[in-house]
């Protein structure tokens, strides 16, 4: 009767085998399902950001708002009878000598 037992537990782990460790097994899924929520938080960081862009053509395309923005800060233009001042950051405080 015990060689009956063990040989019964022998043949249902020979059996469980492709399960666990075959093609599809539990052990290939749970990685599928790893890499898949890693490709889906990579997305939807990819989406934030074209979101993002498609706002900001939206605005360059409709608006002179935007594109006033970007010709004073990136190119530093000025209007008509407007006058630039620049202003320079504080200088870190040094210890007296």
């Amino acid at each position: 009767m015990r060689w009956l037992t063990v040989a019964l537990f022998a043949l249902l782990l020979l059996l469980q085998q492709p399960l666990w460790f075959g093609k599809g097994g539990w052990l290939k899924v749970w990685e599928y399902d790893r890499q898949l929520q890693q490709h889906q938080a990579i997305t939807r960081q990819l989406e934030l950001r074209n979101a993002g862009l498609d706002a900001e053509v939206r605005d360059l395309k409709t608006g002179y708002e935007a594109i006033e923005e970007r010709a004073r800060f990136e190119l530093g233009m000025i209007k008509q009878g407007e006058a630039f001042i620049p202003v320079q950051d504080k200088p870190a405080a040094t210890p007296p000598p």
